[in-house]
């Protein structure tokens, strides 16, 4: 029994070529006709994307909102194909190549969820190093995930000889200013990419990502104890109920 749900989009005549290959296949292959329906894709694991369907804008914009869906596109040699798209294979490939392209995608993304860490409508990914929203991405350095990892550990504001210790170990080369400026330039990044100044948070004492209570709030909506609470006196009471649990 396969293990995993390919759908193919491509025409006649290469998914006959397929169909004829399909023993040697190490998954299942669905075929999908380019003049049908479009219709659940929630079974599969994999889209492959013939390059016949790669200029065609409307078709690969409704592709690209299955976020949660391995996209590979069978490109013809200097095709332009865009960068949504998980990896490519260059036409005519082999059948053992498409196996091995199929399970190293999956494998990659299994890798890529348990190392994802939610942070506010973020995702930080430390394997790919980089921090998305929706569609959206910009890559990280080294030191600026190890930042963010601080900041996720810590509720409230951290200083930055706090920081130092943490982030640079205390660096001969490195002092509060080397803090400020790398917060500066994280803060730019996701200004310009997000159009979000708020991520990383100051006051006197430090940076921080949210409060206490902001946290304890995000936690209980992430675990449905609670969804809305219009009613600020009883976020106080679930507040004073609850926190010592969480931390």
């Amino acid at each position: 029994m396969h293990k995993f749900n390919v759908l193919t989009f491509g025409p006649k005549n290469f998914n006959t070529s397929l169909e004829e290959l399909k023993d040697y296949f190490n998954f299942k292959l669905t075929f999908h006709l380019k003049d049908s329906e479009q219709g659940s894709y929630k079974d599969y694991d994999v889209l492959l994307v013939h390059s016949d369907f790669l200029d065609e804008n409307n078709f690969t914009n409704n592709l690209f909102k299955k976020n949660d869906l391995i996209k590979i596109a069978l490109s013809k040699p200097n095709q332009i194909i865009s960068a949504k798209f998980h990896d490519k294979l260059l036409l005519p490939f082999s059948v053992s190549e498409l196996n091995k392209i199929i399970e190293n995608s999956i494998a990659k993304k299994k890798f890529s969820k348990n190392s994802g860490i939610i942070i506010k409508e973020y995702n930080l990914d430390k394997n790919e190093k980089k921090l998305s929203r929706g569609n959206n991405f910009i890559s990280l350095t080294e030191k600026e995930i190890h930042l963010l990892e601080l900041f996720l550990k810590n509720v409230g504001s951290i200083s930055k000889d706090e920081i130092l210790k943490k982030v640079w170990k205390y660096a001969q080369d490195a002092d509060t200013h080397t803090v400020e400026t790398h917060i500066y330039r994280l803060r730019k990044k996701i200004k310009n990419k997000f159009s979000d100044e708020k991520f990383i948070l100051n006051d006197k004492k430090g940076y921080y990502l949210w409060k206490k209570e902001t946290k304890l709030l995000m936690i209980y909506s992430q675990k449905n104890i609670i969804k809305e609470l219009s009613n600020q006196k009883k976020v106080k009471e679930v507040l004073k109920e609850e926190k010592n649990n969480l931390f």
